[in-house]
């Protein structure tokens, strides 16, 4: 049987076991029914879940301009020279007219289309407002199960609407370009928050020192706040569970491969504490995330029925009109779903 026949349960364990396998026809295959939400992917997304545990995603994020494409490329040629498997999500902005996008980060990394450890996947935003397309973290999650050591998720780029990609990645890298005021972006964007490691990129450009000691300043604690810490005990942390964090800062040249390596470290670093729990707050905050997107997605695709129509529509207009709150239209259509 082929991944053309059957029921859609058993072409998804067609392409399950061909994923599994390293096939990459079957695995491109499969995340365009990711893309298109089709029962197939769905299903064969499910027998490969439990397999996505063994792979470390890693988000990378940050203003545009900061050289997020070019990073991921050399951290791509660090990974295979340590001989460690990397697929990449490369999210790129769609069109608001046509849904359709450049995809120029597959063309930015054709230098490893022949290389069997790396599997790159250009996905349009579609309009999602947070970085991500709204199927991203079911791609990474496919490609976790197809066996790569690392999954590297990289974000539009729109600069203050990215945070998403904590909720998504097990370690968050943030951009930052040197002399660019974009640590105030990154700041007012709350980019900085969800950051595990930040990095200031173009190191080579005056003032990339500059903006790190800056950004040291703005997120080491003090004396004081450590002493506080010590004999008060920590202050709870909004995505990492009780123990506040305190990103590393770090230099790079994307370009000619400058403290990559001391990235990579980082990263595995930040992997590593996993052990004491820190990977695993973040998987949960992930798996909320999804739910609540996958429950939202599904809440309106029934009301989608033609059952409903006729009140959703209603509903709608009324509060077009004014007439009916947003807040009362939601309990309304809730209600609808559950009598």
């Amino acid at each position: 049987m082929t991944a053309a026949d059957g029921t859609p349960a058993e072409r998804a364990h067609v392409l399950a076991t061909a994923a599994r396998a390293g096939d990459r026809r079957a695995l491109a295959r499969l995340l365009t029914g990711v893309e298109n939400h089709t029962r197939t992917a769905e299903l064969a997304l499910r027998a490969l879940y439990p397999d996505a545990a063994a792979s470390h995603l890693v988000g990378i994020t940050g203003p545009p301009g900061a050289g997020k494409s070019t990073l991921v490329a050399a951290l791509i040629a660090e990974l295979r020279g340590r001989g460690r498997t990397v697929a990449v999500v490369a999210v790129d902005p769609s069109s608001p007219i046509t849904g359709g996008a450049l995809l120029g980060d597959r063309v930015r990394m054709q230098s490893y289309a022949a290389d069997d450890g790396v599997f790159i996947r250009s996905m349009a935003s579609r309009g999602h407002a947070g970085g991500l397309s709204s199927t991203s973290a079911a791609a990474a999650s496919v490609l976790a199960a197809s066996g790569f050591d690392y999954v590297l998720l990289e974000t539009v780029g729109t600069g203050q609407s990215e945070v998403e990609v904590a909720a998504a990645a097990d370690t968050t890298v943030v951009l930052e370009a040197p002399e660019m005021g974009d640590e105030v972006q990154a700041i007012k964007a709350g980019l900085l928050e969800v950051a595990d490691i930040v990095v200031v990129n173009k190191g080579d450009r005056p003032g990339a020192q500059r903006t790190a000691a800056q950004l040291r300043a703005m997120l080491t604690p003090s004396a004081a706040e450590t002493h506080a810490d010590s004999a008060d005990g920590p202050a709870p942390s909004p995505r990492r569970g009780p123990q506040p964090r305190h990103p590393e800062i770090l230099v790079t040249t994307a370009a000619t491969g400058d403290g990559v390596p001391a990235l990579l470290d980082a990263v595995i670093r930040h992997r590593e504490e996993g052990v004491d729990g820190v990977t695993r707050v973040a998987r949960r905050g992930r798996a909320a995330a999804q739910l609540r997107a996958l429950v939202a997605e599904r809440t309106w695709a029934r009301l989608d029925d033609p059952a409903h129509q006729a009140l959703v529509d209603q509903v709608v207009d009324e509060v077009a009109a004014h007439t009916l709150d947003p807040y009362a239209a939601a309990d309304r259509l809730l209600a609808a779903l559950h009598p």
